[in-house]
């Protein structure tokens, strides 16, 4: 069976840690921070960890 490429567009997005977790940006920190409150940008720097489940769905891809 021939090996799996990397899909680039969730490499791009995702980023390994050194435990094997992977970290993720948090949605709506993009673009129109101006009208949102101070704390959730504050909050939206921080991003966040994958999901079990979306990890066990993805980590064939990335």
């Amino acid at each position: 069976m021939p090996k799996l490429k990397t899909h680039k567009g969730t490499k791009k997005v995702l980023k390994v840690r050194k435990g094997g977790s992977i970290s993720i940006g948090r949605p709506g920190s993009r673009h129109n921070t101006g009208k949102k409150n101070s704390a959730a940008n504050r909050k939206n720097r921080k991003g966040s960890s994958l999901a079990k489940a979306d990890y066990n769905r993805l980590k064939e891809i990335i």
